[in-house]
């Protein structure tokens, strides 16, 4: 998820960025600030492997929670909070003999 967010910051939002990275036992806090005003697109995935178009459907489907500040000025910070548990998944039963 940070190698993501990061990456989006270094193509996509002007070539540096900032992190930050907080924790506590519930989830895990992401936020990535860029200089670009742009808010984040999804797009079709490139399935042939040129372009991506991957991650921002990835990064929202894996987090709890995702949003996006406008910085002071100029810019923005995506934020998004990763559960430190995974959510309950259903019973998988053996199959019968």
């Amino acid at each position: 998820m940070v190698s993501e967010l990061a990456t989006n910051s270094l193509r996509h939002g002007g070539g540096r960025y900032t992190l930050e990275l907080t924790a506590n036992a519930e989830a895990v806090d992401v936020a990535v600030s860029d200089p670009s005003p742009a808010r984040p697109q999804e797009r079709t995935p490139d399935l042939s492997g040129g372009t991506g178009g991957f991650g921002w459907p990835m990064v929202r489907h894996l987090a709890s929670r995702v949003t996006v500040t406008a910085g002071p000025g100029r810019g923005k910070t995506v934020h998004v909070r990763l559960p430190r548990r995974p959510a309950k998944q259903a019973a998988v039963h053996p199959p019968r003999t």
